[in-house]
């Protein structure tokens, strides 16, 4: 059983259409309040050495890309941290404040409490017009499908290549990238937080098309051999780039570094030169 699994659960709860982006929505006046929660602990999020002002930046990195992916202006956050060692709350919430101070949002509240493992949840809160929004819905076939930066950074540091441990210690959520993306145009947008591949399966599941993407196109961590870099751009998970469908006659958005990977067919799908990409990449799961 993995996370996708169980989130229908909660759609048959809730209801489907309260579970398809990666943050609600609240109606306020001209604009939408897009709001977001993350949860994030030290034995499955937090990796060895990461410093306290680190981990501090992740739980508020990781929350402010689910609002860029809407292209929303982060406004707020709430901050609850379960302690297991009090003394590290002062570097955790130093992080975070430093993050949000760089990405335009304010620290206002949240809660403290005594934990048996390090785990931090941040509530945040973003403001877009109603005009501008993206969803993850609204992709359409002949659409092209781009990607933000060079994924598969955070993982490769995992796998051995240390050169790329600030891609996964200290992540940059694509604030700016998502603001201009959406006065843009694109049709359907989301963070790729748990693998390229993972994400294009998340946006098939709720767009009428699939994807194809060509392999000589996708942006791949370097200085590692060519087909390993190739696995960790399509599947690696704990970048935070932007996944984006975007209509041709809207390419190139200004002043926006992307890559155009591929286009949204009209086949359900998602394929890269031909062969069907495997659904997998960053999950929780349980026995």
């Amino acid at each position: 059983m993995d996370d996708r699994e169980l989130l229908t659960v909660v759609m048959g709860i809730v209801g489907k259409e309260n579970c398809l982006d990666d943050c609600a929505e609240v109606p306020c006046g001209d604009q939408v309040m897009v709001v977001t929660t993350d949860m994030l602990h030290r034995t499955t999020d937090f990796v060895e050495g990461m410093s306290t002002w680190q981990i501090g930046w992740m739980s508020a990195a990781v929350t402010l890309s689910d609002i860029a992916s809407m292209g929303a202006e982060p406004k707020y956050l709430l901050m609850a941290v379960g302690l297991d060692a009090w003394p590290d709350l002062a570097g955790i919430m130093k992080g975070a404040q430093d993050c949000c101070t760089m990405f335009g949002a304010a620290i206002i509240g949240g809660d403290i409490d005594r934990h048996g493992e390090l785990t931090i949840v941040t509530t945040g809160l973003g403001l877009v017009d109603k005009s501008s929004i993206v969803r993850r819905t609204g992709a359409q076939p002949g659409d092209l499908v781009c990607v933000t930066g060079i994924p598969g950074q955070a993982q490769a540091y995992l796998d051995g290549y240390l050169q790329f441990k600030k891609a996964l210690f200290e992540p940059q959520p694509r604030v700016k990238e998502g603001l201009l993306l959406a006065r843009g145009g694109v049709s359907a947008m989301m963070d790729d937080s748990d693998g390229v591949a993972l994400s294009l399966f998340d946006l098939l599941s709720v767009n009428e098309c699939g994807f194809s993407l060509d392999s000589t196109k996708l942006p791949v961590p370097s200085g590692i051999p060519a087909d390993q870099a190739r696995e960790l751009a399509l599947y690696g998970g704990g970048d935070y780039e932007l996944i984006f469908t975007l209509p041709p006659h809207r390419h190139p958005v200004d002043s926006v570094a992307y890559s155009v990977i591929g286009t949204a067919t009209w086949e359900k799908t998602v394929l890269i030169d031909g062969s069907p990409v495997e659904k997998r990449g960053y999950q929780h799961r349980w026995e």
